[in-house]
């Protein structure tokens, strides 16, 4: 028998993958097609039933196919099957995968002081502490990384941990490419924690101003002590900003909240099919600061901790919330391990806020006409109550009392944000503009619109879904033979899209141009300028300010 252990292994994994689901849904895959079964109470016969049909299936197709098959390539195709229709965060990992991830949990990447990411391909370098074992080295922002200690590259993330992780204490071995030009360094890993406060300072009129990266495991103490700190300074008031911040520890996200609260303040609550995972989660720290009047920021790109805690302290009344809805990630997902060393990563449950509020932004089991899931309309949403009684609503994410469009999600947005126009074009700015002080720095209208002539320029830089769309319609064309009769129409098309998305970009100028200055700014005078420049110059920031000083205006947001 051909593959035999393979493939009584792959089988073991598919049903421990099922096992572990619970009765929560099942997707069993027959001949690569679907077929959605909801577990009812009492439904472990047809769950039985189900699984043998897939096991026979599974064998008959494994012995008796005409070509050569892999029992691992077809279980891979089954289980991306299984779990194809249901959220972006269930999944599957390999017994490989699982290993990778430890490595690069434990691995001390961060500590070379420099962020990567993947563009088409390649890895950029994005981010660049100062005075970080990177930035002594000379590695700068927009560099492309071509080998470490002598391996070249692959698009996996995960490798590149891997390298840096096996270096331990000997120093790493890293080329890139600049001008193109091929660069080696070395560079000796530091041996510090980072924090996740990417600022901490005093503004004007007594405001505190706290920045968070993410919610790692030291976000609460970090941030009490930055607090502490900034009242002995004379804050009288604060700012904390949880913009572009991701997420992270929810017993992190609880415990921040804890800091402005009274001790065992609901925060948030889960919701699940499965009883065992309903949970509620209060604090469990003595309160910082009960009275310090607080501001939050977020946008489209604050998602899951960073909205349990804006959620919770604008239910409680406790902070007046700016900037715009944030991204609406409220869906709980638990690591269940199965046989070989292998792992299933499930959605659990949904994210509720203090007054009733799910988090999530996406219905994954509605979807429309190209397979996307629904988002739900404004016309749709339903009205909720604070701890005071003002009207709030659920829709996904959190609303902020006061709505900047330069922090709100769109589409070309988030596009703009996945390319690497950004990064190419600041490398390009960067040749023309020299700055040498942080006063000095400008970014004017006619460096807007040399933006928009770059992107003009590089018209597949920024992917939209109608782009994609159209693509697609023209390679269709292309294959039935219709691409002569269709052409003109085409590059006519063509050139309509173009103008359409810069003319958007123009609409969403406030937006870009913050996008382009937060790009710039780290390259010229590292995050240090950034937070410096944004404290005398952002629109959310200026505006906190204005509240926190006005205790009226402050009172009057929180009023029913």
């Amino acid at each position: 028998m051909r593959h035999k252990f393979s493939t009584l292994r792959q089988l073991d994994v598919l049903r421990q993958a099922r096992r572990h689901m619970g009765r929560l849904i099942w997707i069993i895959p027959v001949s690569l097609g679907l077929v959605l079964l909801t577990s009812a109470r009492g439904g472990l016969f047809e769950i039985t039933k189900q699984l043998e049909i897939f096991n026979t299936l599974f064998k008959e197709l494994s012995l008796n196919y005409v070509d050569e098959t892999s029992p691992a390539q077809l279980i891979d195709k089954a289980i991306t099957g299984l779990l194809e229709g249901l959220d972006p965060y269930t999944v599957f990992w390999t017994e490989q995968e699982v290993s990778d991830a430890r490595i690069s949990k434990e691995s001390n990447f961060a500590s070379l002081g420099a962020g990567f990411k993947q563009f088409d391909g390649e890895w950029l370098v994005v981010d660049i502490d100062q005075n970080s074992p990177a930035d002594v080295a000379g590695l700068r922002v927009g560099d492309r990384l071509h080998s470490i200690n002598g391996v070249a590259l692959s698009e996996d993330l995960d490798q590149l941990s891997q390298l840096v992780a096996g270096s331990a204490e000997k120093k790493v071995s890293l080329e890139y490419v600049r001008d193109n030009q091929v660069v080696q360094i070395a560079l000796s890993p530091e041996k510090k924690s980072e924090t996740p406060v990417l600022s901490a300072r005093l503004l004007a009129y007594n405001v505190g101003y706290i920045a968070l990266k993410e919610f790692s495991p030291t976000i609460y103490k970090d941030t009490k002590k930055a607090l502490f700190e900034l009242k002995s300074s004379g804050a009288s008031a604060l700012i904390l900003d949880l913009r572009n911040n991701p997420g992270g520890l929810l017993t992190e996200a609880v415990n921040l909240v804890s800091l402005f609260v009274p001790k065992g303040t609901l925060v948030t609550y889960t919701q699940s099919v499965v009883a065992q995972y309903n949970n509620s989660y209060a604090t469990t720290q003595l309160p910082a600061d009960l009275e310090m009047p607080l501001v939050v920021l977020i946008n489209a790109r604050s998602a899951s901790a960073s909205e349990i805690v804006s959620g919770a302290l604008q239910d409680l009344d406790r902070a007046v919330v700016i900037g715009g809805r944030s991204f609406g990630k409220g869906l709980v997902q638990r690591p269940k391990p199965l046989s070989y060393g292998t792992q299933l990563k499930v959605t659990i449950s949904r994210y509720y806020t203090p007054s009733g509020r799910c988090i999530q932004a996406l219905d994954y089991w509605q979807r429309d006409a190209e397979g996307e899931p629904i988002r739900t309309e404004p016309d749709q949403y339903n009205a909720f109550k604070t701890a005071a009684g003002r009207t709030v609503y659920d829709g996904g994410g959190i609303l902020p009392d006061k709505v900047f469009e330069s922090s709100s999600d769109h589409t070309l947005l988030s596009s703009l944000l996945k390319s690497r126009i950004i990064l190419d074009y600041s490398t390009e700015f960067m040749k023309t503009h020299s700055f040498t002080r942080l006063d000095e720095f400008e970014f004017s209208a006619k460096d807007f619109d040399d933006f928009l002539v770059f992107v003009a320029g590089h018209p597949e830089a920024i992917k939209t879904v109608s782009e994609g769309a159209f693509s697609e319609f023209a390679l269709a064309a292309e294959k039935e033979g219709l691409a002569p009769y269709v052409n003109k129409e085409l590059e006519s098309m063509s050139k309509s899209l173009l103008k359409a998305k810069i003319d958007l970009l123009k609409a969403k100028k406030g937006a870009v141009q913050t996008l382009l200055v937060e790009s710039l700014l780290p390259r010229y005078f590292y995050r240090s300028g950034l937070y410096d420049y944004k404290t005398q110059n952002d629109p959310e920031i200026l505006a906190g300010i204005a509240i926190l000083q006005n205790p009226e205006a402050y009172s009057n947001i929180l009023k029913p």
